[in-house]
């Protein structure tokens, strides 16, 4: 056996249909066999890979005991002279596997080998080629030293910049989306360590073959897609802690006295600033809008007062401090609240919905008006000419913006993305019913001919080497090849050749989804005529949890009468805080089944669908059915319903 190709995979059913799909083409020629591991994933992807790879050796984990203990599993079944640990998000190309093999039959010192990476827009990844993370260059790495000078040899030592891309290197260590192995030294050195859940064990793997007098080598000779780049998930708290940690585990298990205290020192202080980064940039990205609106209706405001006390009462310090104090942040608070539980904010461009918040928001502080003390009691034209104010300075703001970001004023008017399909044409009308079917809006200006495809050259654009005149001519935004009818080589040339700015996605074959990602910081973009749940729509969720509250709140207010009602009154008050505190939620899935769908996360419910029908002995099949209507059509009415059918069980 020349080759065993192991892929582990948790959850990403359709990028893994196509690795396979184009690991199977290129393993033409060679005596390959295929292990995938999956850790206990909820999407089907076992069944999947039962029924349309029944070739490939699977290894179902009933939990998830991370990347490292799944890849050791398949290993010590490998019987290949070669190993190669494969991500499920990547594509090779045709003659990946045989160039590789090539390469390390001619380097017998080879312990591991990496391949060009690129992105799902064709840009490379850096993190392809990369050095043992030293206390510097774990230094430079944290601080962005090695962004500030990407090809310096001193500077950015992490991503290797300094090394051509282009050419094949010695490198110290490789990615673990792609990581071929010599099993003779795998049998020296061990395999992964499995102290390493995920992050890191690429490092430590190729620290101890080149400890273990071997080396490892950069292949620029051939390419793999690799959807999801390392950035994937850097704009989560969770990633920075998992990856750093990782490191942490490296540098005690590698380094010894003051290096290894200084590269933890190191590496502890990278987790505080990066999370700090994290939170400060996650932050920004979600407020700055909102409090570019509470800046410029709050100084709309103070003008206002201003204005009305010297116009109207001929008494420029008419109204007192606490307008300023009380009134004004009242007032902007109920008007972006407001406006947030409209969808004001849900996309930057949302007149109607900020509109209609702000319409609701100026009923709500009428109706408060008439309950606040006397002394907080402003005149009542402050709210509508606050009103007007608040309309036009946020639609102007929105407008300024457009501007200033697009050059132009369209708001609402989201242009529909030029697409062509590469493909014959029976795959390309397949492939354009599969678009019509997920819903995506796109403007399809035709089919363009893979080579060697010469009948009815009149149905097609053009042929497949005039791609880029044909991007040009129509604007195009967006292409998708068909795997069937043209090669992963040829893919990769086009969208390196083309560049970033188009869109680029692939369908393989016979497959009911469509899979691209416009860079390596996404996690990929589907198309897919899979059920969509209305649960898992965050403005769904928003409104749940804003129910929750709403109710949370009505229940304490309540308490003294809902405790003669409410089965077990002591239960209802540990519901309402676990409520408030986020913890749980009112309604929520039947717990007998919820882990074994492929059903949208939600908080555990103190209700379930079941409740409504107040019969016991229901089997698990009419469960789940109730689970999954329950997601796929949910509305805040139908918690209604079914916290008012079973009223009296709230304390449970």
């Amino acid at each position: 056996m020349e080759l065993s190709v192991i892929i582990v995979n948790y959850n990403v059913k359709y990028f893994l249909e196509q690795a396979l799909l184009s690991v199977v083409r290129a393993s033409i020629g060679l005596s390959v066999e295929v292990f995938v591991v999956d850790n206990n994933s909820v999407d089907d992807s076992v069944s999947m890979v039962r029924e349309k790879f029944p070739e490939v050796i699977l290894i179902a984990n009933s939990g998830n005991p991370g990347f490292s203990v799944a890849n050791n599993q398949a290993i010590r079944r490998a019987k290949g002279k070669y190993i190669l640990l494969l991500n499920p998000d990547t594509v090779v190309e045709e003659n990946t596997f045989k160039v590789c093999l090539d390469f390390m039959e001619q380097h017998p010192q080879a312990g591991g080998l990496g391949v060009k990476m690129i992105d799902g827009s064709g840009n490379f990844l850096p993190e392809s080629k990369r050095g043992f993370p030293s206390p510097f260059v774990a230094f430079c790495k944290t601080f962005g030293l090695s962004t500030l000078f990407p090809k310096s040899k001193t500077f950015n030592r992490y991503h290797l910049g300094f090394l051509e891309e282009n050419k094949n290197h010695e490198v110290e260590v490789l990615a673990g989306a792609f990581m071929l192995l010599r099993s003779s030294v795998l049998d020296e050195i061990g395999l992964l360590d499995e102290a390493f859940f995920m992050y890191g064990e690429d490092i430590d793997l190729s620290y101890r073959i080149v400890k273990g007098g071997y080396k490892n080598y950069y292949l620029a000779d051939t390419r793999i897609i690799h959807y999801k780049g390392e950035s994937t998930k850097k704009g989560s708290l969770n990633y920075v802690k998992t990856f750093y940690n990782a490191m942490i585990i490296f540098a005690r298990k590698h380094f010894q006295g003051e290096r290894a205290w200084l590269y933890i020192l190191m590496l502890k202080l990278a987790i505080y600033f990066r999370a700090g980064i994290t939170l400060v940039g996650n932050f920004i990205k979600k407020a700055y809008l909102p409090l570019l609106d509470a800046l410029v209706i709050g100084a709309g405001l103070v003008y206002l007062k201003n204005f009305w006390a010297t116009y109207y009462f001929k008494e420029p310090d008419y109204y007192d401090n606490s307008f300023l104090f009380v009134n004004i942040p009242l007032y902007i608070l109920i008007w972006l609240g407001t406006a947030y539980f409209s969808g004001a904010y849900d996309r930057k461009n949302n007149i109607k919905q900020l509109i209609r918040g702000l319409l609701v928001g100026t009923f709500i502080l009428a109706a408060v008006y008439g309950f606040l003390d006397l002394e907080y009691r402003s005149s009542r034209i402050l709210i509508i000419l606050g009103a007007i104010w608040a309309m036009l300075s946020t639609v102007s703001l929105r407008f300024l913006q457009q501007f200033v970001l697009y050059r132009n004023l369209k708001l609402d008017n989201v242009e529909t993305q030029n697409m062509v399909i590469v493909g014959a044409i029976g795959e390309s009308e397949r492939v354009q019913t599969l678009v019509h079917q997920s819903g995506a809006k796109k403007n399809f200006i035709g089919t363009v001919a893979p080579e060697g495809i010469d009948d009815q050259p009149e149905i097609y654009l053009s042929t497949l080497v005039q791609l880029d005149e044909v991007v040009h001519i129509y604007k195009i935004n967006e292409i998708i090849f068909c795997s069937e009818n043209i090669s992963a080589q040829d893919i990769m040339e086009w969208m390196t050749r083309l560049g970033p700015k188009i869109s680029y996605k692939i369908v393989p074959k016979e497959s009911l989804s469509i899979i691209g990602s416009s860079s390596k910081n996404s996690a990929g973009e589907l198309y897919t005529i899979d059920i969509q749940f209305n649960i898992a729509d965050f403005r769904y969720r928003r409104s749940k949890r804003l129910l929750d509250i709403l109710l949370t709140v009505s229940g304490l207010l309540l308490s003294p009468i809902l405790i003669f009602i409410i089965k077990n009154p002591a239960g209802l008050f540990r519901n309402l805080i676990q409520i408030f505190l986020n913890k749980k939620t009112w309604v929520g899935y039947h717990p007998q089944t919820e882990n074994k769908m492929l059903l949208p996360k939600i908080k555990s419910g103190v209700l379930t669908p079941v409740d409504e029908l107040k019969v016991t002995g229901i089997d698990e099949p009419t469960i789940r059915r109730l689970n999954f209507f329950y997601a796929k059509d949910y509305t805040i009415s139908r918690d209604i319903d079914i916290l008012i059918s079973a009223f009296r069980q709230l304390g449970r």
